[in-house]
């Protein structure tokens, strides 16, 4: 047991902070305390990832194969607590100032955390199960932080019902797997699937496979993305443009290649075309769109179809791919949506993209800094953002997918308009009320920092390919 112990610290050290933190606040501060604690839970995201990405080494395996620590696990731990991190400590002056900063947000961020940790390292249906569902209750509770606005509480309704139906597909998937493989630990699956799979079970994969599909936002399962993303708080949307994402992409991941990774072309073929509806339906539904938050909501449907891409290819480089793409994603949007805070007219938020109208001319840093960032989402060379499209188009061409591999390009060109139509506005735009932006430094240090490493990156992506490789090559073996 001591040693099952010793492979969860991480995840046990942020748990027992956040109750216990959540009870001493309680009986304290309440709320006076919530500056405070989210630079505390920030530091802690901070001081775990350089834990995890310094002594981790090799594969270690807990609780009779539920809890995998690889290479893999802890690459998408990195990537989430950074991202939360980032995340946390942008959004605090902008939340305090609306008087919508509680001290249960920071907490909540915590404990979906420990669920997002524990779903890219689940090696077990229950396991995978339990780690969905503690990040998905503190996701539906921060949706709807903002209790005084119809809006805020809609989108927390809308993302509580939708991923009740979620779950269900999910538990359906499970049972039918647990009934035909006897087991709900992948690598009695793996071992059940081998070979020709029972239909009832690749009918089981094909459920659980729905039920993360509406995690990540892919079309058919996006419905609810514009909405939450539109009517929760900014930062929150923030949060959940980042680091769920990547827990929900990893364990996708995890799930097709530790449990049904004998049976690659059976679900190859169902993330493709999962792969192909996000790309288009994502980048033609954006052009339409006149709110920045809606247009980035579409954003992320378009592109978690290229990071499916990658994943579709069944091999370890398309792995590789994912990571990469994923990482890179995460980096663009904390930068984008530190732009998106920093817009605001007489104190209030402001959202609408026309009211970009010649921001370069106020604020031509801000604007440059932007200008990369779109750039590198849509995917212009040389900056970071082609580099991670190229690696996933390359990984569905290698795996034999060309007709993907166009069908992205082509999906990219559509995709670039819209980002450059921001651009348009704020270097040509009319001549409107200009838009004021708020002082923080943490703000305008991540929207440099951002888009500073969209250009600086190019060189050797610090590290994150090499990285991305190990992770890869842990899980396809």
């Amino acid at each position: 047991m001591q040693a099952d112990l010793s492979v969860i610290v991480p995840e046990i050290v942020i748990a027992v902070y956040a109750m216990a933190a959540l009870v001493l606040t309680a009986y304290t501060g309440k709320d006076r305390m919530a500056g405070m604690l989210v630079w505390l839970t920030a530091g802690l995201f901070l001081a775990l990832s350089i834990w995890i990405g310094i002594g981790g080494d090799g594969a270690r395996v807990a609780f009779g194969g539920m809890f995998h620590d690889d290479a893999f696990a802890r690459f998408a731990k990195i990537t989430i607590l950074l991202s939360a991190a980032a995340v946390l400590v942008m959004g605090q002056e902008y939340m305090a100032r609306r008087n919508i900063l509680k001290f249960e947000y920071p907490l909540l961020i915590a404990l979906a955390a420990v669920g997002m940790m524990m779903m890219v390292s689940a090696g077990d249906l229950m396991a995978l199960y339990m780690g969905l569902e503690l990040q998905s209750l503190a996701l539906y509770v921060v949706a709807s932080l903002r209790r005084d606005s119809a809006r805020s509480t809609e989108a927390g309704l809308k993302y509580f019902v939708l991923g009740a139906l979620s779950s269900g597909l999910l538990l359906y998937g499970a049972s039918l797997t647990y009934g035909y493989a006897g087991s709900t630990l992948f690598a009695d699956i793996i071992t059940a699937a081998e070979g020709q799979a029972p239909v009832g079970l690749l009918f089981g994969l094909v459920f659980v496979m729905s039920g993360l599909a509406f995690k990540v936002s892919a079309v058919p399962f996006h419905m609810w993305t514009p909405d939450v993303y539109e009517g929760a708080p900014t930062p929150v949307t923030a949060f959940f443009a980042t680091a769920p994402k990547v827990a929900a992409m990893a364990l996708l991941a995890r799930v097709v290649h530790d449990a049904f990774g004998n049976v690659v072309g059976d679900w190859s073929q169902v993330i493709a075309v999962l792969s192909l509806l996000s790309m288009f339906l994502g980048g033609i539904a954006a052009i339409g769109q006149t709110d920045i938050k809606r247009l980035m909501a579409y954003s992320s449907i378009a592109h978690m179809g290229y990071a499916l891409m990658g994943l579709a290819a069944g091999t370890a480089f398309g792995v590789q791919a994912m990571l990469i793409y994923m990482a890179i994603y995460v980096t663009m949007n904390v930068g984008t949506f530190a732009f998106i805070l920093s817009m605001e007219r007489d104190g209030q938020p402001v959202t609408e993209i026309a009211s970009l109208n010649l921001y370069s001319r106020a604020y031509p840093a801000r604007a440059l800094a932007m200008l990369v960032l779109l750039f590198s989402l849509a995917g212009v060379p040389p900056l970071l953002g082609f580099f991670g499209k190229l690696y996933v188009l390359r990984a569905a061409y290698e795996g034999g997918l060309v007709w993907l591999a166009v069908a992205g390009v082509i999906a990219s060109v559509i995709g670039a308009f819209y980002y450059l139509r921001i651009v348009y506005y704020m270097y040509f735009g009319q001549e409107r009320e200009p838009l004021e932006t708020g002082r923080s430094p943490v703000i305008w240090s991540l929207l440099m920092a951002s888009a500073a490493i969209m250009l600086v990156g190019i060189i050797n992506m610090f590290g994150v390919e090499g990285m991305a490789q190990a992770a890869a090559a842990t899980l396809v073996q």
